[in-house]
């Protein structure tokens, strides 16, 4: 499934301008949000482009960070049973921390915030006591981190990759 990265480049939210989109690019885009696995031709029949210009453009959006074509897995039937989020107030330099936090492997989603938290960070764990563990021994004890508020997650109601392109 191809899924608009939230984690890098202009998607990311760091004031650095979107990328340039003609309707092809945004046409291409959708298709790939309902079935990344969607062949090159089909795309091509779709959006009436060659498919060597098909290729050069979903490589050019996977290159500027447009798109991210990946595998969307369950956790659960992984194995990690625990997934929370996490509140983080900070002091000093911000990107600091963020950064530190996304250098943790369970970190999956790390994001600047306005609000009563200045970060959220998203993890995915084995079990409550990884997560302990890891908020014990990587995240508060990390420079610049005042105070966290973990939120668990009981079940997942919705989660969707599909919102299109503007």
């Amino acid at each position: 499934m191809a899924r608009a990265r939230r984690n890098t480049g202009s998607a990311r939210g760091d004031g650095r301008e979107g990328a340039s989109l003609d309707d092809a690019d945004k046409a291409i885009i959708e298709l790939l949000q309902h079935d990344g696995r969607m062949p090159y031709t089909r795309l091509a029949q779709s959006v009436q482009l060659s498919e060597a210009a098909v290729r050069q453009r979903v490589q050019r959006l996977v290159d500027d960070n447009v798109v991210q074509i990946v595998g969307v897995t369950d956790p659960l039937r992984l194995g990690f049973r625990r997934q929370a989020m996490i509140g983080i107030k900070t002091e000093g330099d911000i990107t600091a921390v963020a950064d530190a936090l996304a250098g943790i492997a369970e970190a999956d989603y790390v994001v600047y915030t306005a609000g009563s938290f200045d970060l959220l960070v998203e993890m995915v764990c084995e079990d409550d006591d990884h997560l302990l563990a890891l908020l014990n021994d990587k995240v508060r004890c990390l420079p610049g981190v005042r105070s966290t508020e973990t939120f668990v997650y009981l079940r997942l109601h919705k989660q969707t990759y599909e919102w299109g392109v503007r």
